[in-house]
């Protein structure tokens, strides 16, 4: 009978135990990683736009070159202390386009009933930059603490050579080019009519009497 009472005595510390496991092993998934010291992140972000200007767009895009260069920067600061130099792999985009606002009334003449002919502005360099998420550093040497402005003046001396190779390699012939193979034949499906494209006469300027 001892053995009997300490059985009623021991199963209910015995099922207590199970639920206790049972139950842990329910919340053991929520609680992995809990730190109590530890909240959650919370970011406050507070902004206010404002618009400060509209402008209408009237440039129609007709060609892109893309850049692959490796520009080296060297600049010397201190006279008895080696040059700085940065090297950059740098990727670039130019665009050509005619800016339509420019297209005048005397600038569409309609010739009988089947051909319109339109004086077109000068090719324009619209954009030219430097596409920082394709370029990288490649090394940076006696840059002497100043490591980000020599790489800074990297960039801007890349972006200007963007501009210049993108003129020199003909960018501005292209747009005129694109201009007939693009915007010729949506001219006509508009007009029902036979387009010619020309270019705007320029004025050339009388130097000023002295």
């Amino acid at each position: 009978m001892p053995l009997a009472r300490l059985l009623r005595q021991l199963l209910p510390l015995a099922f207590l135990l199970v639920l206790g496991w049972f139950l842990w092993k329910k919340v053991e998934p929520a609680l992995t990683g809990f730190d109590p010291l530890r909240a959650d992140p919370r970011v406050t972000v507070t902004h206010n736009t404002v618009l400060q200007k509209v402008e209408n767009l009237g440039r129609l895009e007709l060609v892109r070159y893309r850049f692959k260069d490796v520009v080296e920067y060297k600049k010397s600061t201190y006279r008895f202390l080696p040059e700085a130099k940065v090297a950059l792999i740098v990727a670039g985009d130019a665009v050509g386009c005619l800016d339509l606002r420019k297209v005048r009334p005397q600038d569409v003449v309609f010739e009988g009933d089947s051909v319109v002919r339109i004086a077109l502005p000068p090719a324009e360099l619209c954009t030219w930059q430097v596409d920082h998420s394709a370029s990288k550093v490649y090394s940076v040497e006696n840059g002497f603490f100043q490591d980000a402005e020599l790489v800074d003046e990297g960039y801007r001396y890349a972006e200007k050579n963007v501009r210049r190779a993108a003129l020199q390699s003909g960018i501005l012939a292209q747009t005129t080019q694109n201009a007939e193979l693009i915007l010729r034949p949506m001219l006509e499906t508009m007009t029902g009519r036979r387009v010619v494209l020309t270019q705007q006469m320029t004025v050339p300027t009388l130097p000023k009497r002295r």
